[in-house]
C-alpha cells in the first residue's frame, strides 16, 4: 500500500498561512507586547478533567521523570508573568490526547497572551480586534452574550436554577445519551455544544461571559448583577459556530489555583480519568506574587481556517493527523 506523504494542506494555503502569522506579529509589536518562547514539556499538565493530557517517560538530571506536552503555553507564561516579562505573547505547540477531526488536531497552534494590568473588557476588544485584523471583510458586530440568557432564549430554562433530574433528562433528549447520573457541568455542556453554539457568530462575533463559577478553571470569579449568584470572570468567543478563544482574568491566588487543581483531580478519580501532576512551579510562582491582568488562548488553526474559508484545520496545517 503507498504511503500518503504529501502535507494535507496545500503550498498555497500554507504561504497564506504564513502572511496571517506576520499579520499575527505585527498586531503585537503595534501594541508593544513582545514574542517569548517556552517548553513543550512541563512536569505538571492540565487537571481540567475535559482535558486529556499526554505524557512521556524522559532522562533528566534528577533521573527518570515523567514529563507532559503542555495543553497549552499557559503554566510557563504564568512564571513569565510573575519574573516581571510585562506584557506577553506567543505562538505556541499544544497537545490534546484524542481530539481529531474536523475542528481538532492532537498537535495544533495556540496563540496565547497575557496582559498585565488590563482588565476583561479591555481584553475583549482586543481579542476582537485580532480577528478583525485577519478575517476578510466586515465580519460584522462585535456582541457580548450572557450564558444565562443563551440558555433561556434556545431551551427556555436558566442554567443557574433548573434542578439536576430535569436538566439531565433535557441534556439527554437533545444529546441521544443516557444521563442518569452525568455531572451538572457536563449536561450544560453537551446542552451549549448541540443548542447554542452553532447559532454564535453568525453575522459578527459574539463573546460569551458569565459562564457558572464551577466553569472558572484558572479565572477568578465575580457576582452576578442579576442576583448575586457567583459566576466565572472569563469569556469565549465565538465566529460562525466556531469557538475560536477562551479568555481570563486570570486567578492570582496560588492557595486558590492549589484547591482547584486537588477539586479537579478528585473528580478525575471519581470519574475513573487517571490523574495528572500539579505543576508545583506554577503555584510557586503564583505564591511569589503574579501581578493581575488577564489572557487569553486563542486556537490560531481555527482562525487562519476561517481566514481563507476552508472546512477543516487540517486544511491549513502542513501535516495534520492522519486520519486512519
Amino acid at each position: 500500500m503507498a504511503i500518503d506523504w504529501r502535507p494535507t494542506a496545500e503550498i498555497a494555503t500554507l504561504r497564506e498561512r504564513a502572511r496571517l502569522i506576520g499579520e499575527v506579529r505585527a498586531f503585537f509589536a503595534e501594541r508593544g507586547v513582545w514574542e517569548v518562547e517556552t517548553p513543550v514539556l512541563g512536569h505538571g499538565g492540565s487537571t481540567d478533567v475535559h482535558l486529556a493530557s499526554l505524557s512521556c517517560e524522559a532522562t533528566t538530571p534528577s533521573g527518570r521523570e515523567r514529563l507532559w506536552l503542555q495543553t497549552s503555553p499557559e503554566f510557563h507564561m504564568k512564571r513569565l508573568l510573575a519574573a516581571g516579562s510585562g506584557p506577553i505573547f506567543q505562538i505556541a505547540r499544544s497537545f490534546r490526547d484524542g481530539e481529531v477531526g474536523g475542528r481538532h488536531n492532537l498537535e495544533f497552534s495556540m496563540l496565547e497572551w497575557y496582559r498585565p494590568g488590563l482588565d476583561l473588557d479591555g481584553l475583549i476588544e482586543e481579542t476582537a480586534a485580532l480577528i478583525r485584523r485577519l478575517l476578510p471583510g466586515d465580519p460584522g458586530p462585535t456582541r457580548r452574550r450572557r450564558y444565562r440568557e443563551l440558555f433561556r432564549e434556545q431551551l427556555a430554562i436558566d442554567p443557574f436554577t433548573v434542578d439536576l433530574p430535569e436538566l439531565r433528562r433535557l441534556a439527554g433528549e437533545r444529546g441521544g445519551l443516557d444521563m442518569g447520573d452525568a455531572p451538572r457541568d457536563d449536561c450544560l455542556d453537551l446542552l451549549i455544544s448541540l443548542a447554542i453554539e452553532p447559532h454564535l457568530g453568525r453575522d459578527g462575533i459574539d463573546v460569551v461571559v458569565d459562564y457558572p463559577a464551577s466553569q472558572a478553571a484558572l479565572a477568578r470569579r465575580h457576582r452576578d448583577v442579576e442576583d448575586g449568584e457567583w459566576v466565572a470572570s472569563r469569556f469565549e468567543v465565538y465566529r460562525d459556530g466556531l469557538e475560536l478563544a477562551n479568555g481570563y482574568d486570570e486567578l492570582t491566588d496560588g492557595d486558590e489555583q492549589r484547591l482547584r487543581f486537588a477539586e479537579d483531580n478528585a473528580a478525575r478519580r471519581a470519574l475513573g480519568l487517571p490523574e495528572v501532576d500539579v505543576d508545583q512551579r506554577l503555584l510557586a510562582a503564583l505564591a511569589a506574587g503574579m501581578p493581575e491582568g488577564s489572557g487569553v488562548a486563542l486556537g490560531l488553526d481555527r482562525l487562519i481556517q476561517l481566514a481563507l474559508g476552508k472546512a477543516s484545520v487540517a486544511e491549513v496545517m502542513a501535516f495534520a493527523t492522519p486520519s486512519a
